[in-house]
């Protein structure tokens, strides 16, 4: 099941079921099963304080994801700062839809088991998150 949830924010305009659909077809392709994913989309307020308090990190970010992955089954609680993602896309040049789209299915991605911090796994990350992104087009149509 896939819970969206908010802290400190409001819910950002998104198509929950389409999403939802979405999330699924990614984790399948990589060979996953959904299980329990809680999407929590809060401020920059909220990330930090989860950052420095879980990872003992004192920085903003878009996302932290919180893998309970149990074999096929993907699970997981992510935190998403949706101030971090307006700043990013404006940084970045692109629609914050998008962007917002891009960090949803990065966590999911991550679940999956693909990391974004060693030599080369930066651009396997983009990659697949540019696939998704068109899968994500079709499935709006």
């Amino acid at each position: 099941m896939i819970y969206f949830n908010t802290e400190d924010t409001k819910l950002p305009k998104i198509q929950k079921r389409k999403i939802t659909q979405w999330i699924k077809s990614v984790a399948e392709k990589h060979h996953y099963k959904v299980g329990d994913i809680s999407y929590i989309f809060c401020s920059d307020e909220v990330i930090l304080r989860v950052n420095r308090e879980y990872l003992q990190h004192d920085y903003f970010t878009d996302i932290i994801t919180f893998d309970y992955t149990e074999g096929d089954l993907i699970s997981g609680d992510l935190f998403i700062s949706l101030d971090t993602v307006k700043t990013n896309a404006e940084k970045f040049g692109t629609p914050y839809e998008e962007e917002l789209h891009r960090v949803i299915i990065h966590g999911i991605l991550h679940l999956c088991g693909i990391d974004d911090k060693g030599p080369g796994e930066r651009e396997v990350m983009e990659q697949n998150e540019n696939d998704a992104l068109e899968l994500l087009k079709e499935i709006l149509k």
